[in-house]
């Protein structure tokens, strides 16, 4: 059976006559600079009023040392979100760098510098992009712990196109400088 969009209902992709799948998206939030728990906590609100963007599930809060950055880098607390979206890709990651630069994110030419906030598109559904600004599934995920450990713990049975299942994934990463901070917690509102 082929689905067609509802004709009283009147945006873009009706009168194109493309439907908007719905997607699962994973991304990774991050903090090492200033009021980390609140930014964390701002960027789960922040994705939780963005339309058309329904947050399913967040990850317990991990505090993980720094990996490639700078020596005086201070520790990150890091957490993954899970949410279904009909936003494309690019919207995807527009609205992550938005939310980002909401919490007064500045970008630095220093590998990894310290930021009050990062938010990474990790996977769009099932997408592969190669395209420089949007590289999906995210180059890096599956090679690190801060990102693997937190979205182990809400979607135990994921993977990454191209690379395997998260748990094979962590299991050789290792764990080592992810401690779980069960004291700390992120509320979807």
């Amino acid at each position: 059976m082929t689905e067609v969009p509802n004709p009283h209902i009147v945006d873009a992709d009706t009168l194109t006559g493309e439907m908007r799948p719905i997607r699962r998206i994973v991304l990774s939030i991050g903090s090492n600079l200033g009021d980390r728990l609140a930014n964390l906590q701002g960027a789960v609100a922040a994705l939780v009023d963005t339309p058309d963007v329904w947050v399913t599930a967040v990850s317990p809060v991990y505090e993980t040392d720094p990996v490639d950055s700078p020596e005086d880098a201070e520790q990150f607390l890091n957490a993954v979100v899970l949410a279904d979206t009909t936003l494309s890709a690019v919207r995807v990651l527009d609205r992550a760098l938005a939310i980002e630069d909401a919490y007064a994110r500045e970008r630095s030419d220093v590998t990894n510098a310290p930021r009050t906030l990062d938010v990474d598109v990790i996977l769009v559904g099932d997408r592969i992009s190669e395209d420089p600004a949007l590289i999906l599934p995210h180059p890096r995920a599956h090679e690190r712990a801060f990102v693997l450990r937190p979205w182990a713990d809400i979607e135990p049975g994921a993977e990454i196109p191209g690379h395997g299942p998260i748990l094979a994934l962590l299991e050789k990463t290792g764990e080592e400088g992810v401690a779980r901070r069960d004291d700390l917690v992120l509320e979807v509102e």
